[in-house]
């Protein structure tokens, strides 16, 4: 079977004669997140409008921003944004019955972007997770980003500096385009987030770069230093499209993990293609648990060069295992790099992997 080359449409925001722009305010010591809030509760930035985070400013987004439906709404970060410093407090806000389920939340609408800029010293979303990873602590860690239940848009020219949990998810949208984006997950001091072949691997603090839920969505020329998958494509993702991009310390391309306690999970029609892996603990892998059902189809990885990478496509599965997803149409092609043999397969039941080696550089499968 032939993969099908994926194409995605996404709207773009143009402003109108109607168009609002609003410049979020900024108080120095403060919490800037009830400026956002109040402007939302109104309703005049919900529709037609550009919510703007001005260059030259840091602000301080202390509590999560929970962000309406909206349709034609643009949310630039062109300043920087700082997540608390104090851990205890943003665990606080992670426990509280309000929290939105991320630090950033979007509910859904149409034409929605969220944009940052392409100067390298501002757009930054700094999480400060350098102190989580060195404390280890792993409770009430906040998400990043959830982008959620929107129909046409785009991420674009963000850039995430030590991030706590995952970056961005896009649990039910569609007509997505996640363009240009950087993520930045690489500890500085003794612990490390990341995954490198010179040291053994640890399960603490892991970050996901991408998680791809929804449909027809189109990932490209992102740049990801991560701890964990550096993409995840989810229960119920169709027409997904990953190309032209650079992923480094962290799981790899993942499909799943699928059917978690038994769950019927599907998934459909992935591309994953030109893309560099280097020193990642796999390259292409798909992950599904113990008992779980379902089936993932027509997934295609091709064009992979990975350097200093144990498993290319992941390891076998136990041999007393029983899983009930079926895999059908798998495309391994053109994978070429640098194998670390010394590393084994850090990861315990009860999630198993792809029961496929990677004997030659291009192969189907279909079972």
């Amino acid at each position: 079977m032939v993969p099908k080359r994926l194409f995605v449409t996404a709207a773009l925001v143009a402003p109108s004669s109607a168009w609002t722009v609003f410049t979020v305010p900024h108080t120095s010591g403060r919490d800037d997140t009830p400026g956002v809030m109040q402007a939302l509760s109104v309703g005049n930035v919900t529709s037609n409008a550009t919510i703007l985070f001005e260059k030259g400013t840091t602000y301080n987004i202390f509590t999560p921003i929970s962000f309406p439906i909206m349709h034609n709404v643009e949310v630039a970060i062109e300043g920087n944004l700082t997540y608390p410093t104090d851990i205890p407090t943003i665990q606080a806000e992670v426990a509280s019955s309000s929290y939105p389920g991320a630090w950033f939340a979007f509910s859904g609408g149409t034409n929605v972007t969220l944009r940052g800029t392409t100067d390298p010293n501002w757009g930054w979303v700094d999480a400060h997770g350098q102190a989580w990873w060195d404390a280890n602590q792993q409770t009430n860690r906040p998400h990043g980003f959830a982008f959620s239940k929107v129909s046409g848009g785009a991420i674009r020219d963000m850039k995430i500096w030590k991030p706590i949990g995952w970056n961005f998810a896009t649990s039910g949208s569609s007509n997505v385009q996640i363009v240009n984006n950087q993520i930045l997950a690489a500890s500085t001091t003794g612990r490390r987030q990341v995954y490198t072949a010179s040291q053994c691997y640890s399960r603490s603090l892991l970050c996901p770069g991408f998680s791809a839920g929804g449909t027809n969505l189109s990932f490209s020329s992102n740049y990801v230093v991560n701890g964990d998958d550096c993409l995840t494509v989810g229960n119920g993702a169709k027409n997904i499209h990953w190309i032209d991009s650079y992923c480094e310390g962290g799981h790899g391309l993942s499909i799943g993990s699928l059917g978690e306690d038994g769950q019927v999970a599907d998934v459909e029609n992935v591309l994953i293609e030109n893309t560099v892996m280097n020193n990642t603990l796999y390259a292409a892998r798909f992950k599904s648990w113990t008992g779980g059902n379902g089936a993932a189809r027509n997934i295609t990885w091709r064009n992979i060069a990975f350097n200093n990478v144990p498993f290319p496509d992941g390891p076998p599965p136990p041999s007393n295992t029983a899983n009930n997803t079926r895999v059908e149409d798998f495309l391994f092609q053109n994978f070429a790099g640098t194998i670390e043999e010394s590393v084994s397969d850090p990861i315990p039941s009860p999630i198993i992997f792809s029961p496929f080696i990677l004997a030659t550089r291009s192969r189907k499968v279909r079972a």
